[in-house]
Order: C-alpha cells, then structure tokens, then sequence
C-alpha cells in the first residue's frame, strides 16, 4: 500500500534524529601561531649552529691531530738515534788536539768522523729535531735536567757549566732533556734576568 506524501505521518511516529556535526575545536589566534612557528624556526637555527660549530670543532682537531702526527711521527726514532751522536761526540772529545797534529790516520780518521755528525746534525734539523741550548745558559728545568752542582764563584749560581749530555726538541717539543751540572757559591741572578756569560 502506497502512503500519500501529501499525509503527516501519525504524531506518535518519532521523528529521525538529525545527524551529529562535529564540532571543530578552537583553532588557536593566529598571533599565538605565528609566535610558536617563530619560536620553533629559531630553536632549530640555535640547533643548527651548534651542529655546524661543533662539526668544525672536530675537523679542526683532527687536523691538528694529523699535523702533529706528521710533525712528531718521527720522534720514537730520533729518541734512538741520538745515542750514535752522543757517541761521535764521544770519539772526537777522546782524541786530544796534540794527537792529530803529528798522525795522518788519526788525523784523516778524526776528520772523517766530524764530517759525519755534521751530517747527521744536518740529517735532524731537517726533521726539526736541533739542540737544547745548554753550556752558558742559566738552568731551565723544562729542558734541562741538573745532575749535580759544582762550587764555581766566578759564575752567576744557576748557570750551566758542563753537559754531560745534549738535549734535543723537535719542533717545539722536548725529545730528550740536557743532562747538566749547574754552578753554585756565585753571585745569585734575580729570577727572570738572562744569565750574561759565556763559559
């Protein structure tokens, strides 16, 4: 049976509920926006020179790293080979001068020997390695190493009057300290002034 859409329906006949909308939330002012978009763009900016600062930090260090490196690679090597010119320093003090002037082979030996830690001595400044400034000079205790002190009057105390070993640097690194003896009973030279003398 066909109703008539012209007829209500019965009033007892609930009628269909209307569809729920949803209800969008508040979106917040756009002000309040905008300041938490700012906010965050310069946390990220702050994030990022850290970052880059950082990362410059540590390519930095490496380079230092792998200069220094290069620069002291040869050090534990140099270490050994100090003791062969200790020892042709040794040979030429053991011959006295009056012992080459009247023998050809001690002479032409003697020579022989000079040349060859002149050599040497040019082989390591060539790999920064030089001498520790020692005879003459007023006692340093980050290059030398007092082994003993000697009663001399006529020099400042605390002036260097025998080697007994030669330091060395490498570049400006010490390889191996002076081994010394330094002169006391002198006259005493303020701390900071330069010993002025020539032993």
């Amino acid at each position: 049976m066909t109703q008539d859409p012209n007829i209500a329906p019965p009033a007892d006949t609930p009628a269909a509920p209307a569809p729920e909308v949803p209800v969008a939330e508040a979106a917040p002012p756009a002000d309040e926006r905008v300041a938490a978009l700012e906010a965050e763009v310069a946390k990220l900016k702050t994030d990022l020179l850290y970052a880059k600062a950082e990362t410059e930090n540590v390519r930095r260090r490496l380079e230092q790293q792998a200069e220094d490196r290069g620069r002291y690679a040869v050090a534990s090597f140099a270490k050994d080979v100090l003791s062969v010119a200790d020892n042709l320093r040794r040979a030429l003090d053991a011959v006295p001068p009056t012992a080459r002037e009247g023998n050809d082979i001690a002479h032409t030996l003697t020579t022989g020997v000079e040349l060859t830690e002149r050599e040497m001595v040019a082989t390591l400044e060539r790999y920064g390695i030089r001498l520790v400034p020692a005879m003459g000079a007023r006692f340093d205790p980050n290059v030398h190493q007092a082994m003993m002190e000697m009663e001399d009057a006529t020099q400042p105390e605390g002036t260097v009057v025998m080697v007994m070993q030669q330091g060395y640097q490498i570049h400006d690194r010490l390889l191996r300290p002076a081994l010394v003896a330094i002169a006391k009973g002198g006259p005493k030279i303020p701390p900071g002034e330069q010993v002025d003398t020539q032993v």
